[in-house]
């Protein structure tokens, strides 16, 4: 999961971009409005994290500005502030869940799990391709009843590959959504990470879940493997 942080207190960011980043998301951060809405008018966030109080542009109107363009990706605010008019504000400009500061950091995970599980295909905390889950609350991989340690960069790709079943991912699509913006995708670094995970997945199994589409990338599918 790719995630935009939008805090300019930098204590505060750095804290919620180190946190985010050892639970295995991928995270770029900018410290104003203006950043915000660059920021997401190049990448394809999977949700954003913005806080309130900002300089140049508020996140009220940031949030209202990405929805006037269309943009859906969840939004959850955060805020210093814990009035109810400040509240509904927030919730009317178009974000989808709201966090007062101080916080608990396992609080604005399980708040992020809940927004990225918004979509009805992604409903289900356990996600299934054939004899192998991944429960993306526990972080718990099995294959076969059989648990399988993994790293975060591991895990962060599996799950967007099992949430995404039998599609076919470009390494663009992948390095978009598990890494951050300093990553350099013309590196092997992503099959390299794939190749991690058939050594874990696949190679003790009969069934090989990681498939290559030559010249396209890779998928997850119990589906048999065509030549």
């Amino acid at each position: 999961m790719r995630v935009l942080v939008v805090e300019d207190e930098q204590r505060i960011a750095d804290f919620i971009e180190k946190g985010l980043t050892e639970s295995g998301y991928a995270v770029d951060v900018a410290a104003d409005g203006d950043d915000a809405l660059a920021w997401s008018d190049v990448v394809d966030y999977d949700v954003i994290i913005l806080d309130v109080m900002l300089p140049k542009r508020d996140g009220i109107d940031v949030c209202r500005t990405l929805r006037t363009r269309g943009v859906g990706v969840p939004v959850l605010m955060l805020t210093a502030r814990d009035a109810i008019d400040d509240r509904v504000r927030g919730l009317d400009s178009g974000a989808d869940d709201y966090l007062v500061k101080p916080f608990a950091f396992a609080e604005l995970l399980a708040r992020l799990r809940a927004l990225t599980r918004r979509e009805p295909v992604l409903m289900n905390t356990l996600l299934r391709v054939s004899d192998l889950t991944l429960d993306t609350t526990t972080r718990v991989v099995e294959r076969q009843g059989a648990a399988i340690e993994l790293t975060n960069k591991e895990y962060a790709l599996l799950e967007y590959l099992m949430r995404h079943p039998n599609q076919i991912l470009t390494r663009s699509m992948i390095a978009e959504h598990v890494w951050n913006y300093d990553f350099n995708n013309v590196t092997n670094v992503i099959d390299v990470h794939i190749r991690y995970l058939r050594r874990k997945l696949d190679d003790p199994f009969p069934t090989r879940l990681i498939q290559t589409v030559r010249g396209a990338g890779y998928r997850i599918s119990s589906r048999p493997e065509s030549s």
